[in-house]
């Protein structure tokens, strides 16, 4: 059986290089679908391998005991139950509801690896002191820290995980409003909290074997993280999902130690630590702290905040035949997307347009914003379903100084991040990088009406003399100018 568990454990390091290599391969649009496949064929690896092992293994001595027939059951249900169910759901999600998707994964994966720790623990507990699952024991020298510290660790992690992205989702799906809500004396709840959770956790890494004391980290945890989301608005969503996504790497990590499996290990850290740099970039889009987006965020749903800009200006609007003249006749067209082109499911209407525009022989590529939409990456993954080139998507950094050659800028259903509220103090969007748009030449943005972004405050490019607003829904507009250039 030595030879098998090492055949395996080569198993697991040839699907950890999967996660690698596919990793690198997902840094850029062009590679990523590959790159998903890639680390799709190394877990499949890990997990087949680990499947052989439990099946062959009978020795009782050995650190991978043969299952029982209720055991392959428990497993082969679970694959089946939860692999349709994944199946099915990728199928059939809509792009607006991929961010409040990621959240759910977020949580599952936060739960899962909690529940690994807790029934560890509770397996370890359970010899060494009968019947206390009631009363708490002391004293007993049973579970070594190398045990405890990564056990405890990953139930805080993963039930902060667990609540926190639930709720996030919630707030995404309208389920929960996305404004901030404030939690009565919040930070010294959260403050109390994490005081327990020490407190608790030192308590068994000294040493002692106590059942009850666990439950108290996990109920802790658990309110730790509604109350770290709760008061979190809209527009930090973004951060805030990447944020939880590294919290679950780091919990599947923390599972790894607690079960000795390496492939878990390397598993977990390569989500948590690229979790944490994206978490750090997007927090560096919005020009603030990690810290600070936790504490309070500035997202305070529709129509709650007014901007404060300057007073006396008024919205213009255009007609369709306008509007497809200034773009057939540009040399330049930068397209600005954001989250109402994905709830409008605009991403081929505007994709079409664009191609319309190059046989015409107007240059065109599109502006993207690190945090437009829901969730990173957002507009990339909707424009690369609709198979628009991804030399054609330029980041805000690369995108801004050409904004003020480009004769027209064509916002579809972009907000908060084309504000240039954003550039003077006492906004809530202060601070925030933001696109350029209002240096283009001529500025058409595509809206239904004048509500608000997440940030809860007024756009003030709607009043720029430059501007033209078309109200209408994106996906209708945009064909009905695909239509208007054609007539011309």
């Amino acid at each position: 059986m030595d030879l098998l568990e090492s055949l395996v454990r080569i198993a697991w390091l040839i699907g950890a290089a999967g996660f690698v290599f596919g990793l690198m391969r997902m840094n850029s649009p062009a590679t990523a679908r590959n790159g998903n496949l890639i680390s799709a064929g190394g877990m499949a690896l890990a997990v087949g391998g680990t499947l052989v092992l439990l099946a062959v293994t009978t020795n009782p001595d050995s650190p991978h005991p043969g299952l029982p027939i209720a055991g392959w059951v428990i497993i082969l249900a679970g694959i089946a139950f939860g692999g349709g169910l994944g199946l099915y759901t990728a199928r059939t999600v809509k792009m607006t509801a991929m961010p409040q998707l990621v959240s759910l994964f977020n949580a599952v994966g936060g739960g899962a690896a909690a529940l690994i720790a807790i029934d560890d623990y509770l397996r370890l507990a359970a010899p060494l002191c009968a019947g206390c699952i009631i009363p708490a024991t002391q004293g007993i020298q049973g579970i070594p820290l190398e045990v405890s510290i990564p056990t405890v660790l990953d139930i805080v992690i993963g039930g902060i995980t667990f609540t926190g992205s639930l709720l996030a989702s919630g707030k995404l799906m309208g389920i929960i409003s996305g404004k901030p809500i404030k939690v009565p004396g919040g930070q010294l709840v959260t403050a109390g909290l994490a005081l327990i959770v020490a407190v608790a956790a030192i308590y068994l890494w000294a040493g002692n074997v106590s059942v009850p004391v666990l439950f108290v980290i996990i109920a802790a945890s658990l309110i730790f993280g509604i109350t770290m989301v709760l008061p979190i608005g809209g527009a930090d969503m973004p951060v805030v999902i990447s944020l939880l996504n590294s919290f679950t790497g780091t919990a599947v990590a923390m599972a790894g130690f607690v079960l000795g499996n390496d492939v878990l290990i390397i598993a977990g850290a390569l989500v948590g630590a690229s979790g944490a740099i994206l978490t750090k970039l997007m927090a560096d889009a919005m020009n603030r702290s990690v810290l600070n987006i936790m504490i309070g965020g500035f997202g305070g749903g529709e129509g709650t905040v007014s901007a404060g800009g300057p007073e006396g200006g008024t919205v213009r609007a255009i007609g369709m035949d306008d509007a497809a003249i200034q773009l057939a006749y540009a040399t330049n067209v930068i397209i600005v997307p954001g989250y109402g082109l994905a709830v409008a499911q605009a991403q081929h209407a505007v994709r079409e347009l664009a191609e319309l525009l190059e046989k015409r022989g107007v240059n065109v590529s599109y502006a993207i914003h690190p945090v437009a939409g829901r969730m990173p990456g957002h507009m990339n993954v909707l424009l690369a379903e609709a198979n628009v080139p991804y030399p054609q998507l330029r980041e805000m950094d690369d995108i801004n100084p050409e904004f003020e050659r480009a004769d027209v800028a064509l916002v579809v259903g972009a907000n908060d991040v084309t504000n240039p509220a954003a550039r003077r103090a006492g906004t809530p969007v202060s601070g925030m990088p933001i696109l350029d748009v209002d240096h283009a030449k001529s500025i058409i943005v595509i809206k239904r009406s004048m509500g608000r972004g997440y940030a809860g405050i007024d756009n003030e490019l709607y009043v720029n003399p430059k501007t033209g607003m078309l109200f209408t829904d994106a996906k209708q507009g945009l064909a009905d100018l695909v239509a208007a250039v054609k007539a011309l």
